[in-house]
């Protein structure tokens, strides 16, 4: 079977994946016990009984402690065992009792792999530039090694500025299981997706853990018994709302290839059968790693398929208006690398992504690097620095919307004995430093859609949109059991957001970020009025200058979406309501308003709107929503509205 975490691959890639050359090692020494114990050890690793050759080779030690030879095959059949802690150290003794020689070169890249994988920088460092000195010119080995040293060095300098304070294991009731990992977010926070596994030979599942009112997390339970299986169900990502999750799943019936990516969607407390995503998405190779976007519209995820700049890449889908997926995307340079680059994360806000590769300067194995979007153009990655890189391979990062609280899985240090694909693997979280955050913190509002009329909940568009841009940057639709919703706001941004349903007027809100001192999360239910004679609708995103009545370039999301009103319902006449607050003169603030209404009437009409369908009329300030007694109150008060006629 074929796991989705990194932590089984990471074992995998540090077994020693050939036979033990011991063949080819001659004792220095000429004492005849020595070199019987030592032809002895060689023929039972010849037979593969490994271990019965360690033991020899452990009695050859100790009985002629000043040969280094001994070591350095004891540390081969350790190497090939899985016991990269013994390697290490009977590499790093033989090589010490040895004198420098260039037959030794593979030694010396050999505990300078190993030497790194353990953190021991000097050391690795050493036995690399002792590789170089001593390996025949064209040795493949030359290109990894210089780059090695490179990491070694940046190492060093790292962990003499650490960013940060280093992440904190998790309390029970989670890190119940032998290995967790790939945590994913609400974006509210409530809830913490993960991958977890009771042994290194058992199925992965997804499992939810639920935020207590004190904040601390409550135990996991199965995400659902729709989504686990006896199959492989791991490394998933869930959507700011908590309603979409893809995951990925291998050998699954109707597969694209060995693994593939899957999706499901919650209606209430229920998800829905898994669908693979398809060939759009999927390929003949490996393809797992997911990480949505906020809104669950744009899908990130890794492949090792071919036609990628590295071993594995990262790809970028997106949801189409019709419901299908395009056609993934290699992120290209410079993201993706000639190396491995996994594990994909893009922050709530949309402008960041984490993942983690080897293909550049680092701490010597996996670290984790970000990079933010302008235009549409990554930057460059940048490295998050010690201790949340360390000399072990890490694994994928996570991020909460307000940048506060971060989230990552931890290999748990070597244990005697245990081999390194069964190193338990656990959640940790950690405070943000400013360096790892993204570029923009987020905040979100949720809440509910109702019907005005009856009350009941109402499945509904729920849209947000720059103002400055005029782009679309978020769509999610409330559920239909419960009218749910949540939409992720970034700070900085001034937005206009709509819910819209068939036969529904628009709700229009409007959010400015731009010079807000405070940035919470928002509360906010939604009544939609049914297109009716005599309902009206407020439009909160028409903006003037003060006392002018000229409509600002910001104006023109809420204009598009008044054409496309009238266009979807063709038949209906609306009244367009200019409204002033008190202050100013009575008869000034009539014209004022009657101006502004006739600036909406004028736009409508000059993009197609029969004007045969529209009216418009000033009312000043003569029909107040609520008391002008505070700026606040007559804010509401200036205003625009959509009547039914």
């Amino acid at each position: 079977m074929r796991f989705f975490g990194l932590f089984l691959l990471f074992g995998l890639l540090t077994m020693g994946g050939t036979l033990p050359l011991q063949a080819q090692v001659r004792l220095s020494s000429t004492n005849t016990k020595a070199r019987n114990l030592f032809e002895k050890a060689v023929s039972q690793a010849k037979s593969r009984d490994f271990a019965k050759a360690i033991e020899t080779l452990d009695q050859l030690n100790q009985k002629f402690p000043s040969l280094g030879e001994p070591f350095l095959v004891k540390g081969s059949l350790q190497k090939a065992l899985g016991d990269n802690r013994g390697a290490f150290e009977s590499y790093r003794a033989g090589l010490q009792l040895l004198p420098f020689s260039p037959a030794r070169s593979l030694d010396y890249f050999t505990l300078g792999e190993l030497a790194l994988s353990y953190g021991e920088y000097a050391v690795a460092a050493d036995n690399y530039n002792n590789y170089l000195k001593t390996a025949a010119k064209g040795q493949r080995n030359i290109p990894k090694a210089q780059r090695q040293l490179q990491n070694c060095e940046f190492a060093k300098a790292a962990i003499s500025k650490p960013v940060g304070v280093a992440p904190q294991r998790m309390p029970e009731p989670l890190n119940t299981f032998r290995f967790q990992y790939f945590p994913s977010l609400t974006a509210d926070n409530r809830f913490l997706l993960f991958t977890g596994r009771t042994t290194a030979q058992s199925d992965e599942d997804l499992y939810l853990s639920q935020q207590n009112p004190d904040g601390t997390m409550g135990p996991p339970t199965s995400i659902s018994a729709t989504i686990n299986t006896e199959l492989n169900e791991g490394a998933g990502t869930i959507s700011g709302d908590g309603k979409t999750l893809v995951f990925a799943s291998c050998d699954r019936p109707g597969s694209m290839g060995n693994c593939d990516l899957y999706i499901s969607r919650r209606t209430g407390n229920a998800w829905s059968k898994p669908r693979n995503l398809g060939r759009a998405v999927n390929s003949a190779n490996w393809d797992s790693q997911p990480a949505l976007s906020a809104d669950g519209r744009t899908l990130y995820f890794t492949s090792d398929r071919r036609g990628g700049q590295g071993l594995e890449d990262i790809y970028v889908t997106a949801l189409q208006p019709d419901g299908t997926w395009s056609p993934a995307r290699n992120l290209g340079a410079p993201v993706n690398t000639a190396g491995k680059d996994m594990a994909p994360f893009i922050h709530a806000s949309g402008s960041t992504l984490y993942y983690v590769t080897d293909g550049l300067v680092g701490m010597g194995g996996l670290d984790i690097y970000k990079c933010t979007i302008e235009n549409g153009k990554w930057s460059e990655p940048m490295n998050l620095g010690y201790p949340l890189n360390t000399h072990e391979n890490e694994a994928s990062l996570y991020i909460a919307s307000d940048n506060v609280r971060g989230f990552c899985s931890r290999t748990r240090p070597a244990e005697a004995g245990v081999m390194e694909r069964d190193r338990a693997v656990d959640l940790f979280s950690f405070e943000v430093p400013k360096e790892v955050r993204s570029r923009e913190a987020s905040t979100y509002t949720q809440g509910r859609v109702y019907d005005a009329t009856t009350k009941k909940p109402l499945q509904a568009d729920v849209q947000l949109y720059d103002l400055v841009t005029n782009q679309l940057v978020q769509y999610v639709t409330s559920d239909p059991v419960n009218g749910d919703y949540t939409v992720v706001l970034n700070e900085g941004r001034q937005y206009a957001m709509y819910a819209s349903a068939n036969g529904y007027l628009l709700k229009s809100l409007s959010f400015d970020y731009t010079n807000q001192h405070t940035f919470d999360p928002l509360t906010l239910d939604m009544y939609l009025e049914p297109v009716k004679t005599g309902r009206t609708m407020v439009l909160n995103n028409l903006f003037f200058e003060t006392n002018e009545y000229k409509l600002k370039p910001t104006s023109r999301t809420e204009l598009d979406r008044l054409i496309q009103f009238m266009r979807q319902y063709k038949d209906v006449q609306v009244q367009i309501a200019g409204h002033t607050d008190d202050v100013g003169a009575e008869a000034d603030n009539e014209k004022l308003s009657l101006n502004r209404a006739k600036s909406v009437y004028s736009y409508l009409v000059a993009n197609g709107i029969p004007a045969s369908r529209l009216r418009y009329k000033g009312y000043g300030e003569n029909k107040p929503l609520v008391a002008n007694d505070s700026e606040s109150n007559r804010q509401q008060n200036r205003r625009i509205e959509f009547e039914i006629l």
